[in-house]
């Protein structure tokens, strides 16, 4: 169960919830994202979720390998806010967790109660559309907060089109 959203409460503000990872898709949904929380005068969390490693090594290693991730995470991350403050005006607030992907998802909507809109990217490899969206539709395992599946294949032009 999601606790209480608050975006439309005074003091707050909707925020749009978007997925960043190495996927060819991720742009589709950071550039709907940010369009639609500029349309909206929302802010824009981006979460990067570093996968849980083998950290299990010397402890020497273990902190290198950890840092290697956040940094690598970071860089991403840095990229995509670019990218969305470059083609509308939103702000951007990144979000870096270590974990399994849909556990930080969850925890962080959970967490944040501003947060009303979960933006994903459908993959278009020939697996299906990636394990978030698939899990859309196995029975009890919903977000729970509304959630806008944004096609890989989507041109810009259609994107502006429909935000």
């Amino acid at each position: 169960m999601v606790s209480k959203r608050l975006a439309n409460e005074e003091g707050h503000r909707r925020k749009l919830l978007v997925i960043v990872d190495e996927s060819a898709e991720c742009d589709r949904a950071v550039t709907f994202a940010a369009l639609r929380a500029a349309k909206s005068n929302g802010l824009l969390d981006m979460l990067y979720v570093i996968p849980p490693g083998d950290f299990q090594h010397w402890l020497g290693v273990e902190e290198i390998m950890r840092a290697e991730a956040r940094e690598a995470a970071e860089l991403m991350l840095a990229r995509y806010a670019d990218r969305a403050t470059s083609i509308a005006d939103v702000t951007v607030e990144k979000v870096i967790r270590e974990g399994q992907t849909r556990e930080q998802i969850d925890q962080l909507i959970e967490e944040d109660q501003d947060i009303a809109t979960l933006i994903l990217a459908a993959g278009s490899d020939k697996d299906g559309p990636g394990p978030l969206v698939s899990s859309l539709g196995a029975r009890g395992n919903a977000f729970p907060i509304p959630v806008t599946v944004v096609p890989a294949g989507i041109t810009d032009e259609e994107i502006f089109a429909l935000v």
